[in-house]
């Protein structure tokens, strides 16, 4: 059998870590407390390579297959920490995660005060696909920064810079907008260094003050309020992982075009106002009830389709009319050439007007007129007279 029918072998880590049991270093430990065997026998060591997960067994019970892999985009607020736990007990994004949700990874990482969009994923190989530099995925920020700079500094960037020994490639900034003593700073990058955005800008003199991640490979942050979650539509995920699969092809998945997500949790009501007692409002402030702290349950839901603009043109109106519409009192409007006669019929005839005549016979003239020579009829107006009809000789 060639190698190239065959699978891999992997270490037993990896493998479980992407049918979402645990951590690669949570199953190290879950090894060495004898807590996973294989066809029975008690493992011993995390170095067991292995092609498939038949035969192992996780505190007794079978390992299912992994499933499919599934990415999710999350808003990020300011103020917590991209880890499962924190010593310090500080709060992380998994302490305000919606109910509902498979385990997930984050895929690369957000200080702790930087907010914005944070992928995370169910599979361990798609994490690593997606925050390798070689893989040329790009990411792009908004950065708030205090200081004067220039866009020729900003461009000087593309071609690298070396900071404190560290060699950060190239990043595509511009000036936004300029609001006071703050300037807004758009930048596109590939690596994601440690901290790479603040020590690049913090090198050219400013000091940032606020920086929100807007994008991820072709996947936006858009208008999601901080704390949703929603997911990537199957579909979009896998054509996303066959361009990224072909050489180079960072670029081309970071410029996929997908249709716009729904969001997939509801905000909390407002609070409303306690009364106070006697029917009075107190004075000052109101106070205000604060809601019971409770996490947002996840909720599938359906991605629409983009909508294709295409102009409807609106159907052009026939030459013909169509039937009137009837009044209010039931009584059909007169045409117009009806109330017209009835108008002329109700005047006093003035000097100068031309007054109708009782009709006589056809004159064999083509006018309408008086009579005029040569047998014919005068064109109204006067004129030459109307010419004679042929005869046939």
């Amino acid at each position: 059998m060639s190698s190239s029918n065959t699978k891999e072998a992997q270490r037993i880590a990896k493998l479980l870590a992407r049918a979402g049991i645990a951590s690669r270093r949570d199953i190290e430990r879950m090894i060495v407390d004898g807590r996973i065997a294989l066809d029975g026998k008690v493992l011993d060591t995390p170095a067991t390579l292995l092609t498939s997960l038949r035969g192992v067994t996780v505190d007794g019970k079978p390992v299912a297959a992994p499933a499919p892999a599934r990415l999710f985009r999350y808003h990020k607020p300011a103020g917590l920490l991209t880890t499962e736990r924190d010593p310090k007990g500080r709060p992380t994004i998994y302490d305000r995660l919606p109910d509902g949700l498979p385990r997930v990874m984050p895929v690369g990482r957000l200080d702790l005060s930087t907010e914005g969009l944070l992928l995370l994923t169910t599979d361990g190989e798609l994490k690593r696909a997606l925050e390798l530099p070689a893989t040329g995925v790009e990411r792009s920020y908004r950065a708030r920064a205090y200081g004067n700079v220039t866009q020729a500094q900003l461009e000087s960037l593309m071609l690298g810079v070396e900071i404190e020994g560290v060699r950060y490639g190239p990043i595509n900034a511009n000036i936004e907008r300029r609001t006071g003593a703050n300037v807004w700073i758009e930048l596109t990058l590939t690596e994601g260094k440690n901290r790479e955005v603040r020590r690049v800008l913090e090198y050219l003199g400013l000091e940032v003050n606020r920086l929100i991640r807007t994008r991820y490979g072709p996947f936006w942050l858009g208008d999601m309020p901080a704390g949703d979650v929603d997911e990537i539509r199957q579909h979009d995920l896998i054509t996303f992982r066959t361009v990224l699969s072909r050489p180079g092809g960072g670029k081309a998945a970071s410029n996929l075009q997908f249709a716009a997500r729904s969001r997939a949790v509801e905000p909390a009501p407002r609070p409303k106002p306690i009364p106070a007692p006697g029917g009075r409002e107190p004075e000052g402030r109101r106070k205000i009830e604060k809601p019971e702290a409770k996490k947002p349950v996840f909720t599938a839901r359906v991605t629409p389709r983009a909508k294709d603009e295409v102009a409807i043109e609106r159907p052009r109106p026939s030459g013909k009319p169509g039937p009137r519409k009837p009044r209010e009192d039931g009584v059909a409007k007169p045409a117009r050439a009806a109330r017209a006669r009835a108008h002329r019929e109700t005047q006093e005839p003035r000097p100068g007007d031309f007054v109708d005549r009782p009709k006589g016979p056809r004159g064999p003239g083509r006018g309408t007129g008086r009579p005029g020579p040569a047998g014919g009829r005068a064109r109204p107006g006067g004129g030459k007279p109307a010419r004679p009809p042929r005869t046939r000789k």
